[in-house]
């Protein structure tokens, strides 16, 4: 039977497609469901600011009367000015094992970047790149985090088939807390506060940090612009942000560089593991979703590196060394066995060097991939 797309017009449509994969990984043990109204806000031009420069559509794809996929669309401007490149983006893409879902799902993506005289198209990537991105193609057998996007195997298989190939790769890695911080990590952070005159924020409250979140995120648009992808964010996306997310980080999990005139210089954003409470919690915070985050967010064992990031002029100057001592005496405090780095382009030798002290094994790897979309012939 014939696959049918249906393009997402509607709030009821809208929350079938961001919970089909719910449905599509019931019970899975290594998926970990987003939040649903999280999702809704990112998916939403009134509630996502990103929407200032993208245009975005979604479709949702049935099979014999039933929900077989979904996709999205991204048409970023800003990324097209900044980066000179003709491309759209797909994101959001789920799917049962069926080549000809696969096929009418992508092929309702490369369409609409047709039209709009695209030359390629690109993903899993989201509006921003704090959005989740990369599908995965090693580490199936691992389990998921709530910052990235898990999916079966069969994914990139049919993307491959379909005429897709690498554009870029992340990895990521576990790393194993030791018992004591390596001396050598203590060293560098010692040698860099004598030389420099660092300091790291030491905060009970969010409330010390907030004054600096601006600061932040500026330090973020800098230290990423030549990555992959990157879009500089926002004023409005920046407080928005600064609102949807700084006031849930307990200071324990977030470091702070900070000069002799009291600015940012560069930051690690971490928080507790959540990948077991968002299983538990299956996209919904209630009614009893938010006691399993609360529970994890108190008695976390592992916990995920976000972000990390360094003004250009104090990189290669050991300004990691001085988050990683920090974040290592709270892990320490709080019994933390290990932590995830999440996704880590694969040619980012300057973050992948900061663990090398470390034990650790690459245990994932997702990919971002590419399909040059021919030129329509004309006589």
């Amino acid at each position: 039977m014939a696959v049918t797309l249906v393009e997402v017009k509607t709030k009821k449509q809208l929350k079938t497609f961001v919970r089909f994969p719910h449905r599509l990984y019931r019970k899975h043990p290594y998926y970990v469901p987003t939040l649903d109204f999280d999702e809704m806000n990112t998916l939403r031009p009134d509630k996502n600011a990103a929407f200032e420069f993208c245009e975005a559509r979604y479709w949702l794809a049935y099979k014999n009367g039933k929900i077989a996929g979904r996709i999205a669309g991204i048409l970023n401007k800003r990324y097209i000015e900044i980066w000179g490149k003709k491309h759209l983006r797909f994101g959001w893409i789920d799917f049962i094992d069926d080549a000809e879902v696969a096929a009418a799902l992508l092929g309702a993506v490369e369409s609409w970047a047709r039209e709009l005289g695209m030359e390629a198209v690109h993903g899993p990537l989201g509006f921003t790149d704090l959005d989740r991105e990369g599908m995965l193609i090693e580490g199936f057998d691992e389990l998921g985090t709530m910052a990235t996007i898990y999916n079966y195997p069969y994914y990139p298989a049919y993307l491959v088939q379909m005429g897709y190939e690498k554009d870029t790769d992340w990895i990521e890695y576990e790393i194993i807390a030791p018992p004591e911080i390596p001396s050598k990590v203590l060293a560098i952070s010692d040698v860099v506060k004598q030389r420099t005159g660092l300091r790291v924020l030491r905060a009970k409250k969010i409330k010390q940090v907030l004054p600096y979140a601006h600061q932040l995120f500026e330090v973020f648009n800098v230290a990423y612009k030549d990555l992959y992808g990157v879009v500089p964010l926002t004023e409005k996306q920046i407080d928005a942000y600064i609102k949807q997310y700084i006031g849930f980080i307990e200071p324990d999990y977030l470091a702070l560089v900070l000069d002799k005139n009291d600015k940012v210089v560069g930051f690690g954003i971490t928080m507790p593991s959540l990948s077991k409470a968002l299983q538990k919690a299956r996209g919904r915070l209630f009614p009893f979703g938010f006691v399993h985050i609360l529970w994890a967010m108190k008695h976390a064992r592992k916990v995920d590196l976000l972000l990390i990031g360094v003004l250009p002029e104090y990189q290669g100057q050991g300004v990691p060394a001085l988050m990683i001592t920090e974040l290592a005496k709270n892990f320490q405090r709080k019994g933390i066995i290990s932590a995830e780095s999440n996704p880590e382009l694969e040619y980012n030798n300057k973050v992948q060097a900061q663990w090398k002290f470390f034990n650790l094994r690459q245990h994932k790897r997702r990919r971002c991939f590419i399909k040059h979309l021919a030129k329509t012939q004309t006589n």
